[in-house]
């Protein structure tokens, strides 16, 4: 079994593809659960399946978080799929089509390792939550990208960067938890730097733990913003640990659309799954 290591912004994955169907994806979760496991296999924060498109797709991706769960879509990964379909055939004039759980996702080339894709429009939006943990309440919005949406809570606290990592650790994950979130919820604490720069942070479920970058994370977090006025939405940068992303949001009436995530993608390896547990 053949595999490609991909990354974007320090948000790593495994893919694989499976155009001839002779992989049965009753094993994807396993297959992700094992080949995801840092010191143990590969090691990823996803891994991506490579299927045939079902309906207007270039290409179809069936994404797996690392501990086997299926997650609707995932930003980054859209960016790094669409680099590889496009230099494997996949797509044309720059463009990819690709097919996932949350809808339709339009990747195009930027230059040689930026690469621009579309998130799916927001089905939820709420600009005005609150999510009390230990008898402490935290303002913050929740938003559902796609539909099934992927949900994500978005915190803005500029103190979140003086809190030891444990300690917003254990915070994100009682918050990734918390009851008011039916499907759990991604969590983001951001702050606004200037008009147009954003400091963020992503623990995402089913990683459970926080990643270098959250493309879905970045997208939410800006359109959030951009709708309560504090950033422009046009090429908003937002920083993560392992790198910068940009954010372009079309705000019509109060309704969010054409959420466009631009960064960076890195091909690590190539080679051949000898892993003796699968």
């Amino acid at each position: 079994m053949r595999f490609t290591k991909m990354q974007g912004a320090g948000n790593d994955f495994i893919l694989i593809e499976n155009l001839d169907g002779s992989i049965d994806p009753e094993n994807y979760p396993r297959l992700a659960e094992r080949l995801c496991a840092r010191r143990l296999s590969i090691g990823a924060d996803g891994l991506m399946i490579l299927e045939k498109p079902r309906d207007k797709g270039d290409v179809r991706m069936a994404f797996y978080n690392s501990d086997g769960s299926v997650g609707e879509m995932c930003g980054n990964g859209a960016r790094c799929v669409s680099r590889y379909a496009l230099e494997h055939g996949f797509g044309r004039g720059g463009e990819v089509s690709i097919e996932t759980t949350a809808g339709l996702v339009t990747g195009r080339c930027v230059s040689k390792r930026m690469y621009t894709v579309r998130l799916n429009d927001p089905s939820v939006i709420d600009l005005h939550r609150s999510v009390e943990v230990e008898g402490v309440e935290y303002d913050c919005a929740y938003l559902e990208l796609g539909d099934p949406g992927i949900p994500h809570c978005v915190v803005l606290c500029d103190s979140w960067r003086e809190m030891p990592e444990n300690n917003l650790r254990e915070l994100c994950r009682k918050i990734r938890w918390y009851e008011g979130f039916p499907k759990g919820a991604n969590v983001t604490f951001c702050r606004v730097d200037s008009e147009n720069s954003v400091d963020a942070r992503t623990f995402e479920r089913g990683v459970e733990d926080f990643t270098l970058a959250c493309g879905t994370g970045c997208g939410s977090t800006v359109t959030a913003l951009t709708l309560l006025g504090l950033v422009s939405g046009v090429n908003t940068r937002i920083t993560m640990p392992g790198g910068t992303l940009y954010v372009t949001v079309d705000i019509e009436g109060g309704a969010a659309r054409n959420i466009m995530l631009t960064g960076p993608t890195t091909l690590v390896a190539e080679g051949e799954v000898l892993d003796e547990e699968l």
